[in-house]
């Protein structure tokens, strides 16, 4: 963070300083969590319905701490506002102006999408990062705040500022971007994740492409083609459109791609008339889409193709529980995608799960997938068809949530040791250790709210424990 003085954060946000010396300065990161304070920064102290964040304020400040940033005075230097949310997003936005006022570049990149945008994220960074300083969201934390804690990460020295921005209605990612205007937006695709949040496939596109809108006509737009509805998306800028896919007419065309006996992608991608050959490290058919984005959105960046090349083949791993290949000693492989699930990224890790399974009984473990609205159902009943068409061997489901997959699976198959339910993850685990070993794979997948990793956990602890 560009240091201020708390004067000149309460004079942004509309707030008063209190119980501080004159000139106090912020030099840190703003935070959240009092557990884990940043030398220097400024805690935020939120109000919730369980806890509320000014009870730990003095404890972040003789943690090392600067000050606090709230709604009543707590004893250490602080900046007392009426809205906290509200004064945060305002820090971050007028921080951000400026920061892009100094005379070293900033690039911001903002990256939305259905399925995949963290993983993609987390890839860009990657690439990015080994050109110049970059600071990227953390994990998923995509919304009104986690947004204006990574801007407020930046320094005079970064050079890519990546922000991962989600939307749960039309017109949140415009307020996102009122915060931080984008330079490069970058739309993955549009899916059916929160369809019932937002109603219709048309009403996430309607969100999605707020992205472009905020883009100025100096912006960029990176476009998925492949997706129609993204590609639709270049009427709704005014800036320059740059495109990525497999069609040959694109700016980045993604070409002869094969998977290894692990599930990992080697593929051509091309640009300018060059190619360049990536074999990745990580996991899946779909990483490689991700990584035709990440090349046309770092170029658009500024980072030459080659060296674009040569950083996605050294990527060994991205952010845990998405699609994290585990091995135990007796040679049982896990596959933990349990970050998160859609019908899009559920078809695509079962997909990857059928390319695992030469020579290999495959179990897939599936909770449910959350958020899907009136088409709940259906949508599950969905991935029980997919999983019967790939063929996968045993299918387990966790949960009454996830109870179509069971339902479509035992119309296809009848009732039988290949399809299973439980009803808690304990249970899952419990038949698995019976059940499953090498060489067998075994694919988890399922919401954020299944905890589901639980199940990964039990079965690698199960293949550490000594014989008896």
């Amino acid at each position: 963070m560009i240091p201020l003085t708390l004067e000149e954060v309460a004079a942004i946000v509309g707030g008063s300083v209190v119980d501080a010396a004159a000139g106090l300065e912020v030099t840190g990161p703003a935070f959240l969590d009092s557990r884990n304070p940043e030398p220097g920064g400024l805690f935020v102290a939120f109000e919730g319905e369980r806890v509320d964040g000014h009870d730990y304020a003095a404890g972040a400040v003789a943690g090392g701490a600067a000050a606090v940033l709230g709604r009543r005075a707590t004893g250490v230097p602080s900046v007392l506002v009426e809205d906290t949310q509200a004064a945060l997003q305002e820090l971050a936005r007028v921080f951000l102006e400026r920061r892009r006022a100094l005379p070293a570049p900033l690039t911001v990149v903002a990256v939305t999408g259905s399925q995949g945008k963290t993983t993609t994220k987390d890839m860009l960074a990657r690439v990015l990062a080994d050109g110049a300083p970059t600071v990227a969201t953390a994990g998923s934390f995509n919304n009104e705040l986690g947004l204006p804690l990574t801007v407020l990460r930046a320094t005079a020295a970064t050079r890519y500022l990546v922000l991962e921005m989600g939307a749960r209605g039309v017109g949140h990612l415009a307020e996102l971007c009122a915060i931080a205007p984008p330079d490069v937006s970058l739309v993955l695709n549009v899916g059916k994740a929160h369809i019932g949040e937002f109603g219709s496939q048309a009403a996430i596109a309607q969100a999605k492409g707020e992205l472009v809108e905020a883009l100025s006509p100096e912006g960029y737009a990176v476009l998925n083609r492949d997706d129609d509805l993204v590609a639709a998306m270049a009427g709704r800028t005014s800036g320059h459109v740059r495109t990525f896919g497999r069609s040959q007419d694109v700016d980045v065309h993604l070409g002869d791609l094969r998977l290894d006996d692990f599930g990992r992608p080697a593929f051509d991608l091309v640009h300018d008339g060059r190619t360049e050959h990536v074999a990745l490290r990580l996991l899946g058919e779909h990483q490689a889409m991700n990584a035709a984005a990440v090349t046309a959105t770092a170029l658009t960046a500024g980072r030459p193709f080659d060296e674009i090349a040569t950083s996605l083949r050294s990527i060994e791993h991205l952010s845990r529980w998405r699609m994290q290949l585990l091995e135990r000693p007796d040679g049982l492989v896990v596959v933990n995608d349990a970050y998160n699930a859609n019908p899009d990224s559920m078809r695509a890790a079962l997909e990857t799960l059928a390319s695992l399974g030469s020579g290999r009984r495959t179990v897939a473990v599936l909770g449910q997938m959350r958020e899907l609205g009136a088409d709940s159902e259906e949508e599950h009943r969905q991935v029980g068809r997919h999983a019967e068409r790939l063929g996968i061997d045993v299918v387990l489901v966790v949960g009454e949530g996830a109870d179509g997959i069971y339902d479509a699976l035992v119309e296809a198959r009848g009732e039988g040791e290949e399809t299973r339910r439980v009803d808690t993850t304990a249970r899952a685990g419990e038949w698995l250790r019976e059940n499953v070993a090498g060489p067998d794979v075994v694919l988890i997948k399922a919401s954020r709210g299944e905890r589901l990793e639980r199940v990964a956990d039990m079965l690698i602890e199960a293949g550490e424990e000594p014989a008896s």
